[in-house]
């Protein structure tokens, strides 16, 4: 392993990751405390703060970790949950569809500013790699943290969707899943099912889209 090439890659990286983890939390926050629940307000959790949202295994270590495990193949990480009752939302099954979309949907349009900057760059002749790489992984980063969220088993938002989106005798056995989902979803992670059925066709049409929603500032800056 390079020491240099590593420590590069984790400077780049660092904003990007540190930035699609608080925004998507908060996200969630903001959303719950608009449809009536205020206990991350309370908590203190609705922040932009990253040490409110940084779990030290689940941030840190454990991505390092499976860097060096995997020599960089495979990464995965996690926050710390922002703390949502639903019950308290005013309409709890409906607005629980919305709560959890905020998180994704925060990861897409900050996929898409880190392309809007990227863009921007390489149409003004910047040419540090350093920056270059760090739009790139912006990019990235919240694809990844996009589909990957919206992957549709619980705890993971995905999986709170469809349980709001099904007929209430479904979604309770959906959501019956939840205390079992996170090693479910992480054997299909390391069976590749995750990664070849659903990461890598949402992140083609991830990029597709983005590509297609900054055609106009690419042509502008020709």
């Amino acid at each position: 392993m390079d020491t240099s090439n590593l420590i590069q890659t984790i400077l780049i990286y660092a904003l990007p990751v540190l930035f699609a983890i608080t925004v998507h939390e908060a996200a969630h926050g903001y959303a719950a405390r608009h449809f009536g629940d205020n206990t991350a307000y309370m908590m203190g959790r609705i922040t932009l703060n990253p040490a409110r949202h940084i779990d030290p295994v689940g941030t840190i270590l454990m991505p390092l970790l499976l860097y060096f495990a995997t020599s960089g193949a495979f990464l995965f990480g996690y926050a710390k949950p922002v703390p949502v009752n639903f019950g308290n939302l005013r309409k709890p099954k409906q607005h629980m569809v919305w709560v959890a979309l905020a998180g994704p949907a925060s990861n897409f349009v900050q996929a898409v500013a880190w392309g809007v900057v990227l863009i921007t760059m390489v149409g003004m002749g910047v040419d540090e790699r350093f920056f270059i790489e760090m739009a790139r992984a912006g990019v990235q980063v919240n694809l990844v943290m996009w589909a990957f969220n919206l992957f549709p088993l619980p705890p993971l938002d995905g999986g709170r969707i469809l349980v709001g989106l099904l007929p209430w005798k479904q979604a309770h056995m959906v959501s019956r899943i939840e205390p079992w989902g996170f090693f479910i979803v992480m054997a299909l992670v390391i069976a590749g099912v995750v990664g070849s059925l659903w990461l890598r066709p949402l992140m083609s049409l991830g990029y597709s889209t983005i590509n297609l929603l900054l055609t106009p500032l690419t042509a502008l800056l020709r």
